[in-house]
């Protein structure tokens, strides 16, 4: 009997527990410092600062599996590999074992019967770098590889392939650690392929007769500004390998959507439509897909907006809301949705249980909320296929549609389409739904180009922060960043405990904080947090820094916002003087200055505006000035 994806994990986990590896729990979806993505997106991602030499409080060998979000495929989803959400199984070696060890393991893992996976051997191929101008030919590997398969009676030239840095070569990007990896293939054809010449293995690559199972990343050169300048002091190995796909692989499945990870809740869809599965596959998955994605969101803080990872859930939902509407799936069936996939990863994911009414309740407002859209979003179309038609010959049927006597004109130009996308919140596969009952073109290629043009000013936008909301790492922002944790800390003892920060955005310029607190703050209790911050600035106090448990932190009462995006283990940052008397005790990510004295180069602590930014939300703008 195939296993199942829980029974996967856990002996993912145990089996690397008995390699003396410690393991840890998944970080948050949301990056806690690293401003160039929504999401983590791989397991590698929360573990960064270790791989660049910081020492991971767990030790040197870690194991864990990762919540992961990947938004650039969202338009793939749908068909039988892509989806959004999923988890990556991840061992770890920080500057402790290297090729051998992780090469041996990988396969052991992989085929073991008594505490691995199973898979036949004779069904496994790999690949190794071929070298290039960079770097030699990873022989190393090459020779671990071969000698695992001679043992297992396997001729090692019909199973190693020599690949480019294009397909075996890992790297951050221009700068940092990178090297070569090596990758498992598994072959899932029914017959067997048996051996292969390195023609026929990259023939049955492309046509996915074998498919990827496995990578061992080996981070051993050291890179700056596009060019190799030596090798690391400390070699780290990072591998990793899709549970969805494993699980795949293992019940014999066409699709992960088609394995237990999913099988109760199409068998709910199927019940509540009436519609098979095999005859919907598309409209399935996406709302499979979307669905279990958001319910993760929302576990680790995500609420639908129209900005940064607020947009991306919200674009996930309206999508779904979409296809369910397409196989006639009641909305008023989407809490029995949410719950099964809350159940199905409760007993992994905790925050899952503890924040199953605030999930639910997410969710069903936003699509509450986009019923009320749709029909907003359906008069502006009438208005911008027929400028001249008046909303009296509208009538409003199921979901907003609507019946509309005659147009002026037969295409929606891409910026009209974008502006429905953007500002109404239609999404595309509506608008061109909408636009074939009435046989109106759309300018598909002049959409994707304004939406292209939305997404990179959005890049651009979002490139300039920097950790914890800042806008940079200059010595300035540093004493902004150290001053805030002040502000704060003034504001809870004049205006009460229960005061939480609710978001910052730093520069050079100014500090904007928000805060959580109902009515407005006046001057005069400014004034006193303003005299507190620059207290304690003068009197010189050291920033101290040290990691602890979570639920450590938690039960000292150290002061924090967002606890659910921190990791296990967490930085907390002491501002103290020499008499011992503390000043702040908070949660943090960012840097700080040494001593609070180096703030006071930049000048006193001034507040400026203090407004309310939404309900319950208060806003501060404050400055250093000389």
């Amino acid at each position: 009997m195939s296993l199942t994806s829980n029974e996967i994990r856990k002996r993912f986990l145990n089996f690397f527990e008995s390699k003396k590896h410690s393991i840890v729990p998944s970080a948050s979806l949301v990056p806690e410092n690293d401003p160039s993505v929504l999401f983590n997106t791989a397991g590698m991602q929360p573990l960064v600062p270790y791989l660049l030499g910081e020492k991971h409080p767990k030790g040197k060998r870690i194991a864990n599996v990762q919540k992961c979000i990947r938004t650039n495929d969202i338009d793939e989803v749908g068909d039988k590999t892509h989806c959004t959400f999923f988890e990556m199984l991840g061992n770890w070696s920080l500057g402790d074992y290297f090729k051998k060890e992780a090469i041996s393991w990988s396969f052991e893992f992989l085929t073991s019967k008594e505490n691995g996976l199973a898979l036949d051997p004779a069904r496994l191929y790999v690949t190794v770098f071929e070298g290039n101008n960079d770097a030699p030919k990873d022989n190393e590997s090459y020779e671990i590889w071969k000698e695992i398969f001679e043992n297992v009676g396997l001729n090692p030239e019909e199973r190693i392939f020599w690949l480019s840095a294009e397909g075996n070569w890992w790297a951050p990007g221009d700068n940092g650690p990178c090297g070569p990896d090596s990758e498992m293939f598994y072959d899932r054809t029914e017959q067997g392929l048996g051996g292969l010449t390195h023609g026929q293995f990259l023939e049955a690559d492309e046509k996915m007769d074998v498919v990827e199972i496995w990578n061992d990343v080996f981070m051993e050169y050291d890179k700056k500004d596009g060019k190799i300048i030596g090798k690391l002091e400390s070699k780290n190995v990072d591998t990793g390998a899709g549970l969805e796909r494993v699980t795949a692989i293992l019940q014999g499945k066409e699709s992960h959507y088609e394995t237990d990870l999913f099988i109760d809740a199409i068998e709910l869809i199927e019940k509540k439509t009436n519609k098979k599965y095999l005859d919907n596959k598309k409209d399935f998955r996406i709302i499979l897909d979307h669905i279990r994605s958001s319910v993760f969101m929302v576990a680790d803080g995500v609420v639908p907006s129209n900005k940064d990872q607020g947009y991306i859930l919200r674009r996930l939902l309206r999508r779904a809301i979409v296809k369910m509407k397409n196989i006639d799936f009641n909305f008023n069936d989407t809490e029995e949705l949410i719950l099964i996939f809350i159940n199905k990863y409760g007993s992994v994911y905790e925050n899952l249980i503890e924040k199953k009414e605030l999930i639910i309740l997410e969710i069903i407002k936003e699509i509450q909320k986009f019923e009320k859209t749709i029909t907003a979003g359906l008069r502006e179309f009438e208005k911008i296929v027929d400028p001249n038609t008046k909303n009296n010959n509208i009538k409003k049927l199921d979901f907003g549609e609507i019946e509309i006597e005659g147009f002026a004109s037969n295409e929606i130009s891409g910026e009209d389409a974008f502006k429905l996308f953007s500002t109404y919140g239609f999404p595309i596969e509506l608008i061109k739904e909408e636009a074939e009952k009435r046989n109106v073109c759309i300018d598909c290629h002049g959409f994707k180009k304004r939406l292209k043009e939305h997404s990179e000013k959005s890049q651009t936008s979002s490139a300039g922060k920097f950790k914890g909301g800042m806008g940079g790492d200059t010595p300035k922002v540093r004493a902004m960043h150290t001053a805030t944790h002040l502000l704060l800390e003034g504001l809870r003892r004049e205006l009460g405990k229960e005061v939480a920060q609710a978001g910052s955005n730093i520069t050079d310029e100014r500090i904007r904080f928000d805060f959580t607190y109902s009515e407005k703050a006046g001057r005069e209790v400014l004034d006193k947090v303003e005299e507190y911050v620059n207290s304690a600035i003068e009197v010189g106090a050291e920033i101290i820094t040290e990691e602890m448990e979570k639920e450590k932190a938690k039960s000292e009462n150290v002061v924090g916002a967002f606890w659910e995006k921190y990791p296990d283990i967490v930085k907390v940052w002491t501002i103290k003087d020499k008499e011992g008397n503390i000043y702040s005790k908070e949660l943090c990510g960012g840097p700080h200055v040494k001593n609070t004295l180096e703030i006071s180069e930049f000048g006193k602590f001034k507040i400026g505006k203090e407004k309310s930014s939404s309900a319950g939300i208060r806003r501060i703008k404050a400055t250093l000035e000389k």
